[in-house]
């Protein structure tokens, strides 16, 4: 063979520019369906967390907790309520000493007497305990309250023990000013049922001393407490390590990060050619995450109202879905005279989540022939003031379109039990923004519930006049 084979490079590039098409239209495909999959991967995980499924939310949590420097772990879910239990520094690692200045005015370090470093002690846990609230409540939006108990080792014994437990509600939480040192204290006061071994004497001040809580009532507490068994190599308790296996920096479940593993990679033309060349069937999307059987959407029509399940009330998925011109989906999370209470209850593509992302957007996308605008909704994670949640949609008003440009209009809701609900809002060529549906809170049968309500009535003006009825200035 000739050294530089030309007549065999030749016939290589041939062959490739003939492959070529080939390759880039099995590598989209092959990519959309990655992509795909893993939506369908991600919505199915956030369809978990918002239903407080207790896997889901524990491990979603202790992620979040993973760098915490009190180390903190979910270890349950009931119903809407979260357990944490939390590793307190212990008192014999605070410092004795603090800066000061001697008479003449020259620095110094003066001792910290047994009760001003308890103090210093019991500030430093509220703050745990408030951050630990905090960032659970975040990551989890469908709890309600968290159930948080906190360890550590006893001056006088060495030993493990429970010293401040309670149950705080994410509306408390929420709703306290936390602004200066001081305010970490108000773990004390904003919780239900709360016990702390340092207690307010009746001067006002604090005691000097950390004793054990009696949790003998909390059999949860009292189990984990029971099976501190002594090791006999060493005077410390099998739970005095508690603290590293809550420890920062580790992930929940055993996961270990994978690195170099993108999804998205391309692969090779050498790559695509084997793998052509072993199968003789073309590679298959990966399948997408299994979903709920589902019955046909009921259909409504304007004015229509009915009554949401329960299952609805833990995840909805709201699309809307057109063609034929451009429209935006809106969400107004209102009080009970139809108005937002300020703009950050106002929901659109300059601000896509409110309410701790309760109700938020998640983006626009063309399927087929059409265009999907989807949101998603958790109802039972809504503040109490958002009595309604208005959805909306509204042209673009430089255009000069009506909603009588779009076709094929459609708004489709679901939950993850497969229930769903669609209606096909009126083509009116008089308006530019229109409300086509609402959620309220109702009671039915002296129960409170959630109510679903068709409409499809509109603004002539567009997003400013559908802002301003909503209680939204428009700049």
């Amino acid at each position: 063979m000739s050294h530089f084979a030309r007549a065999e490079r030749s016939t290589a590039k041939s062959r490739a520019a003939l492959e070529a098409p080939s390759f880039l239209s099995a590598e989209q495909a092959r990519l959309h369906a990655t992509h795909a999959s893993l939506c369908a991967e991600a919505e199915h995980w956030w369809q978990a967390l918002a239903a407080n499924d207790e896997e889901t939310v524990c491990e979603a949590v202790n992620t979040a907790f993973s760098d915490n420097p009190a180390a903190g772990c979910a270890v349950g879910v009931d119903g809407s309520v979260l357990s944490v239990v939390m590793r307190q520094q212990d008192l014999d690692a605070m410092p004795t000493q603090t800066p000061g200045l001697t008479p003449s005015g020259r620095p110094t370090l003066k001792n910290l007497t047994k009760r001003d470093r308890t103090l210093w002690w019991l500030t430093s846990m509220g703050s745990n305990i408030i951050a630990t609230l905090k960032e659970g409540f975040a990551t989890a939006p469908g709890i309600t309250a968290i159930d948080l108990a906190v360890l550590t080792r006893l001056p006088d014994t060495q030993l493990l023990g429970f010293v401040a437990y309670g149950r705080w509600t994410r509306q408390a939480v929420a709703s306290t000013p936390w602004h200066e040192p001081e305010d970490a204290l108000r773990f004390l006061d904003i919780g239900q049922d709360v016990a702390c071994s340092v207690t307010t004497t009746a001067s006002g001040t604090f005691s000097s001393t950390i004793k054990p809580l009696d949790i003998s009532r909390t059999a949860g507490l009292q189990d984990l407490l029971d099976h501190a068994e002594e090791d006999p190599d060493t005077p410390e308790p099998s739970l005095a390590d508690l603290d590293i296996s809550l420890g920062a920096n580790s992930t929940p479940s055993g996961h270990t990060p994978t690195t170099g593993s993108d999804p998205y990679r391309i692969r090779t033309f050498a790559e695509w050619q084997s793998d052509t060349r072993t199968s003789p069937i073309s590679p298959r999307p990966p399948n997408p995450a299994p979903q709920p059987h589902r019955e046909p959407p009921t259909s409504l029509i304007p004015g229509q109202t009915l009554v949401l399940p329960e299952e609805a009330w833990q995840g909805m998925l709201i699309a809307f879905t057109f063609a034929g011109a451009d429209a935006d989906l809106t969400l107004f999370l209102t009080g009970t005279d139809g108005r937002v209470s300020d703009d950050q209850d106002f929901v659109f593509y300059n601000q896509p989540s409110a309410a701790n992302g309760a109700s938020r957007l998640l983006g626009k996308q063309a399927e087929g022939p059409h265009v999907t605008e989807k949101a998603a909704v958790h109802l039972t994670a809504l503040p109490e003031h958002v009595q309604r949640v208005v959805v909306s949609i509204n042209m673009d008003v430089d255009t000069g379109l009506t909603c009588a440009a779009l076709t094929h209009a459609a708004l489709y809701m679901d939950c993850a039990t497969g229930a769903a609900w669609t209606f096909q809002p009126p083509a009116d060529p008089n308006i530019r923004a229109m409300v086509i549906a609402e959620l309220y809170r109702h009671d039915t049968n002296g129960q409170p519930s959630w109510k679903l309500r068709a409409i499809g009535q509109g603004w002539a003006d567009g997003l400013d006049g559908l802002a301003r009825a909503h209680g939204v200035d428009i700049e």
